[in-house]
């Protein structure tokens, strides 16, 4: 439970950190910042966290925490993954305000709710047409970022940014976005399966 609640503290601690240093350097849009995959991801990741750590103290099971956990596991996945091929390369100071919350955000977190969900987080696999409608939160987000940044004139990130990719570019990287989430979402859902000891 110590390991879950500390692991909660330090991904509240780093999205507290950012807002804080961009209220103070005066540039902090609460309906931009809370549009980032990134922080809506780490926010859930968060309360999964805290969830997980007070089911495993009371001994509880229920079926609805542990599909919230596996689709928090993958939106987590999908942050890491999305952040290294398509935004690694990118300047720092783009990324966030504050060094250390890129790697706590990006790397630290995701690796830690992954492994949380394959390691501790059920008796049994997911089957894979229920894990399916975790796919729902990440393309509702693609919609509602294109029709919103075509309102306001913001994109949180530039692959989604027609004016950056061009229409073609987002729609080809959604794509492929898609099919992958489509394969991930397998692997999260199967892989408790395959750990020796989770079962029950």
């Amino acid at each position: 439970m110590s390991v879950r609640l500390a692991l909660a503290f330090l991904g509240f601690s780093a999205v507290v950190t950012e807002i804080a240093t961009l209220v103070a350097r005066g540039v902090f849009v609460p309906a931009n910042f809370f549009s980032y995959f990134t922080i809506e991801s780490n926010v859930l990741a968060v309360v999964s966290l805290v969830l997980g750590a007070v089911a495993a103290a009371t001994r509880t099971r229920s079926t609805g925490l542990e599909v919230f956990r596996g689709a928090v596991a993958l939106y987590m996945t999908t942050v890491a993954l999305v952040f290294i091929v398509l935004l690694s390369n990118r300047p720092a100071n783009e990324l966030t305000a504050v060094p250390w919350d890129n790697t706590v955000l990006h790397y630290l977190m995701p690796a830690a709710v992954l492994l949380d969900w394959v390691l501790s987080g059920r008796s049994a696999a997911v089957p894979y047409r229920r894990a399916l409608l975790w796919l729902a939160v990440p393309a509702a987000y693609l919609v509602h970022s294109l029709v919103r940044g075509r309102v306001v004139g913001w994109y949180p990130y530039p692959f989604l940014d027609p004016a950056t990719a061009g229409y073609a570019g987002v729609a080809l990287t959604s794509a492929v976005v898609a099919v992958v989430l489509a394969a991930v979402t397998w692997v999260v859902a199967r892989a408790p399966g395959w750990v020796p000891g989770t079962r029950s």
